[in-house]
């Protein structure tokens, strides 16, 4: 039996006030940790998706400044959310080399 505490997740999502979201639990696969990997799935799916709008947006001579500004603020969003992912499975990997490492 593992007598190490659990190490907070950083979840890809934020309080209303922009704040960080942790979840602590001793347990791998809960419910909470599963909706968080479809977010993150989701997130970078959605940041895919904008890249291949971006293109062919940039790409069109009739594009006019309000789409390029929607799209800017579209891009911007995508761009948080793929890096707060990112941050999340970083911090992940980095607590699961420590545990590796303290099996030694």
């Amino acid at each position: 039996m593992d007598d190490n505490p659990p190490t907070p997740r950083l979840l890809p999502w934020t309080t209303p006030g922009d704040k960080p979201c942790y979840l602590l639990t001793d347990r791998e696969g809960g419910y909470v940790a599963r909706y968080a990997d479809d977010v993150e799935a989701l997130q970078l799916g959605m940041g895919i998706g904008m890249l291949a709008h971006a293109d062919a947006l940039i790409d069109d001579p009739a594009a006019d400044a309000r789409q390029l500004r929607y799209l800017s603020v579209q891009l911007r969003a995508a761009l948080q959310d793929v890096v707060r992912v990112a941050e999340c499975r970083g911090e992940r990997l980095a607590d699961q080399e420590k545990g590796s490492d303290q099996r030694l």
